[in-house]
């Protein structure tokens, strides 16, 4: 069945950690979780733990109009999250979700309305993608080979292309600002 995805029985019973406890994006993948019927229980040492580490949308321009204003606009949801399970390892992984809109000026309040939906089905796309990839871990948990430390270099990751244009990276991902986000003067320094 489409949208049926089972996830492995060392995740059954997780605890969920989060950059932000009360974020939208932490209440849907928590929501996503109930409703692929894993029990969520507060962290402890010996517990299976996903953690979503960060998420961002950025903005680029598609398309312009005459007068020089944009008229498509391409979002990017992206998000990096950490599957822990205790004695078999960790793996950490990234997903993004793009999607484009036309962007008409003289209807500002209904496109921030618009915008504000298609972020939403974004993070509800993310989260659906966590429980996808959660269930792709059954190879690598009977294996053991749930271990950061064996991948590539960043520039090499593996990306495996989803539905909706959601894409999925394997490995450790450095601290960055979300696209779209002006980079200071200070955080260039500290890079």
């Amino acid at each position: 069945m489409r949208g049926d995805y089972s996830v492995p029985h060392e995740l059954s019973t997780l605890s969920v950690t989060s950059y932000d406890q009360y974020s939208v994006f932490t209440r849907q993948v928590k929501n996503q979780l109930r409703i692929n019927d894993v029990e969520l229980v507060t962290p402890a040492e010996n517990v299976p733990n996903l953690h979503l580490i960060n998420e961002g949308v950025g903005e680029r321009t598609l398309s312009l109009y005459q007068n020089t204003r944009a008229a498509e606009k391409e979002l990017t949801f992206r998000t990096s999250y950490r599957v822990t399970i205790p004695e078999v390892g960790t793996k950490t992984f990234s997903t993004s979700v793009t999607r484009s809109y036309l962007d008409n000026p003289l209807t500002a309040l209904a496109k921030s309305v618009e915008r504000d939906m298609i972020e939403d089905e974004m993070r509800k796309l993310a989260a659906s993608q966590i429980i996808r990839q959660m269930a792709r871990l059954k190879v690598d948990i009977q294996n053991h080979q749930m271990d950061d430390s064996n991948l590539p270099a960043n520039d090499n990751l593996n990306q495996y292309d989803e539905q909706y244009d959601v894409k999925t990276y394997e490995g450790d991902f450095p601290a960055e600002t979300p696209a779209g986000t002006p980079q200071t003067t200070d955080d260039a320094a500290e890079q």
